[in-house]
């Protein structure tokens, strides 16, 4: 019997213990390590804030699930792990692996600007949510100017995009729409580049959606500072702010830092081929936002990088379990898709709106991309994490 660690358990760790296990039945031991017995729907929690859902609806105990399917979980934090010896050491205890999947998630830089993490919101983890949540119901008892969006170096540009619609929603709710100037600022060269290099028609459509919702909007600039009401901006700009929001880049965990052997990029990501194997360590993989992905586009004056969403998470997860069992089997052949290669599927909330985004490859050249805006409701988006909620649950890690 063979022995895989999995670091980590959302999208990308979760798929590839299960489909590990699913896959090589008794002639595989699956360990999956992660400090949070509890799986969390991240792309829902831009919903949080605005009490259209609560944590408990997004999330659930997964250590249930993964024991009927015959994996192990170890509530414990990975420290570090010796390359050399094969062991992963924990705050309970060393474990050793024949293979190691490491699918860490992010680690989110505050420090990228002053004031970021003391007086922006971020809207990426439950507590994060929460926060917000607490603040705007401060913010309606004296309304004012409201800056959104992304940092330099930032990546998750389409939850920022999401959470800004979603407060213009609220403002009108609320009715203070009226009272309150709404900025969008971005590090992206262009509206809806999105950090894949857009798709035709989409900075258009971005640009009527601002125009229609009255939104003010900066491309192309960093935040040097953010302050208590106001945010400065890299091209000399102030903005006046009384509730700021940004989405912060990010970067390797300290699990991933702290273990040299694994030869992580200066930003703390795992080197890989097209197959998520360590390009020198052949029996090291890597699933999610933990591989390092190569952009293959220049950004502008300001740097940003690329999306490391949940579609591509939980497919480099089930590539990665299908590679390990082949070369435990002795197959020469294993199953390579570049991150650059796999299929955008993206449904962006806007509001009780959605925009659908459908592209053959993730980043270009391309032979078919799509955005498809529904104005009347975002029916896809409640859908896609109803039925993800629901394949996750069971453990159906084989389903689309």
């Amino acid at each position: 019997m063979k022995t895989s660690v999995v670091i980590g358990g959302n999208f990308a760790g979760m798929t590839a213990a299960l489909e590990l296990k699913r896959k090589g039945k008794d002639q595989q031991r699956v360990i999956m390590i992660d400090k949070s017995p509890l799986f969390l729907f991240i792309p829902s929690l831009i919903w949080v804030p605005f009490g259209r859902r609560e944590v408990k609806d997004i999330s659930f105990r997964k250590d249930e699930i993964l024991k009927k399917k015959g994996v192990e979980f170890m509530q414990a934090e990975a420290l570090k792990v010796d390359t050399e010896l094969q062991i992963v050491q924990t705050t309970k205890g060393d474990v050793h692996y024949d293979d190691l999947v490491v699918a860490t998630g992010p680690k989110v830089k505050y420090d990228v600007a002053p004031g970021v993490e003391k007086y922006a919101h971020y809207v990426g983890t439950p507590n994060g949510a929460m926060k917000i949540r607490k603040a705007l119901e401060e913010f309606k008892k004296n309304p004012g100017p409201i800056v959104i969006g992304a940092t330099q170096n930032a990546g998750c540009m389409g939850a920022a995009y999401e959470f800004l619609f979603n407060i213009e929603k609220w403002l009108r709710e609320q009715n203070i729409r009226k009272k309150v100037d709404l900025y969008w600022i971005t590090p992206e060269t262009f509206l809806g580049h999105f950090g894949i290099d857009g798709i035709k028609g989409g900075e258009t459509m971005l640009k009527s959606f601002m125009k229609m919702f009255n939104i003010h909007y900066r491309t192309e600039v960093g935040v040097e500072e953010v302050m208590e009401n106001k945010v400065k901006l890299s091209s000399g700009e102030e903005l006046p702010s009384s509730f700021t929001m940004l989405m912060p880049p990010f970067i390797g965990v300290d699990f991933v830092q702290n273990s040299p052997g694994l030869k992580a990029t200066a930003a703390g990501y795992i080197p890989v081929t097209d197959d998520y194997r360590h390009v020198t360590l052949p029996n090291v993989w890597a699933a999610g936002i933990a591989v390092d992905v190569k952009l293959p586009f220049e950004p502008g004056k300001v740097p940003f990088s690329g999306p490391k969403t949940g579609y591509p998470s939980d497919e480099t997860g089930k590539i990665v379990a299908e590679n390990i069992i082949r070369v435990q089997q002795g197959k020469n052949e294993l199953k390579k898709k570049g991150w650059g290669k796999i299929p955008g599927i993206c449904i962006m909330d806007a509001g009780k709106k959605e925009v659908i985004i459908l592209s053959d490859k993730l980043f270009k050249p391309r032979k078919f991309a799509i955005m498809i805006p529904n104005i009347f409701y975002d029916f896809n988006k409640v859908l896609f994490e109803k039925y993800f909620l629901w394949k996750t649950k069971h453990g159906y890690s084989r389903l689309p």
